[in-house]
């Protein structure tokens, strides 16, 4: 396959959630969609179609649990080590800098329920996305703790407060409780009733569209002129280090195929937008989490294209 035909099957994988992305953008523009529809679209995705998509993508498909686990063990593994890289070379890089805690959220918190998930449903359909889920769970998981750990000014939390907030920001999160519903009830291994399947697949298309649309109204753009140091920083270690670090630790260990290529879209796709709530909830600086999750959210669509085509022309993705 030539280096056009590798282009032309990564740009079929990337195109699609791009496309929606700009639709997203331009809607927001002509004022079709709102700030009030995109806040309520965003709340119906997050509590309700995606928890559904997640739940029916576990319970319907056929799971190879030996992978899921692996998976997950990379995961949580990879991502400690990114997250104590990062928080390392952040400090050396801007000493002193009183946002440092929200550039390391930033670098580590990847758009795994959104964008990753799109591009692994493009990729490697409904069996792709069961075996995503378990991953998204695990960072999902992982993600709350880390970003408490970095959010949390020095001294200014007791380690009681500290491990309340986190307890409080998982117990509540809809996708890991639709996730742990979804591996219970496929352990049990009832059946879903039709009409309860057929409605919740109805829910579930919604989803990643919607999901989209959303994330590409919510781009502000002239943000971006603001910070700009930190917000390159952090775009870099998300966009670039993350995903060749993770990508080469993965294949030294043995994975291949679908879930090296799991590994990668999780590990490519940009910075979550979860980063900008928990920033601004616990007194961070709100308007620079804006600023990485914009840059990435753009740049991810040429640095994602670049890296499928070198992973595919290596035939490393089945």
């Amino acid at each position: 396959m030539g280096l056009i035909d590798q282009l032309a099957f990564s740009i079929s994988v990337t195109g699609p959630i791009c496309l929606i992305l700009i639709m997203g953008v331009v809607l927001k523009k002509t004022s079709i969609i709102n700030d009030s529809f995109i806040e309520s679209a965003s709340n119906l995705v997050f509590k309700v179609t995606l928890p559904t998509m997640l739940f029916l993508s576990l319970v319907e498909a056929d799971h190879d649990f030996a992978t899921s686990a692996s998976l997950v063990g990379f995961s949580i593994g990879s991502n400690l080590l990114f997250f104590a890289f990062c928080s390392a070379l952040i400090a050396i890089i801007l000493k002193g800098n009183k946002d440092n805690g929200v550039i390391v959220q930033g670098a580590f918190r990847a758009n795994t329920g959104i964008i990753a998930l799109a591009y692994v449903a493009n990729m490697y359909g409904n069996e792709g996305l069961a075996t995503a889920a378990i991953y998204v769970a695990a960072t999902t998981l992982l993600y709350n703790v880390l970003a408490v750990i970095s959010l949390t000014p020095k001294g200014a939390q007791t380690g009681a407060s500290a491990i309340k907030t986190i307890l409080k920001s998982i117990t509540s999160n809809p996708l890991i409780i639709s996730i742990m519903a979804g591996l219970l009830y496929s352990f049990i291994g009832l059946p879903v009733p039709k009409i309860a399947s057929d409605a919740g697949h109805y829910f579930a298309s919604m989803t990643l569209p919607l999901a989209l649309l959303c994330t590409g109204g919510s781009l502000d753009l002239h943000s971006l002129k603001h910070e700009t140091l930190p917000t390159w920083i952090a775009t870099v270690l998300k966009l670039v280090i993350a995903p060749i670090v993770s990508c080469l630790l993965a294949y030294a260990l043995g994975f291949h195929g679908p879930a090296l290529g799991i590994i990668f879209f999780m590990t490519a796709s940009p910075t979550a937008a979860a980063s900008y709530v928990m920033a601004r909830s616990m007194g961070g600086n709100s308007t620079l989490a804006a600023n990485i999750i914009a840059l990435t959210t753009i740049a991810s669509i040429v640095t994602t294209t670049a890296g499928l085509v070198i992973l595919n022309s290596l035939n490393l993705l089945y």
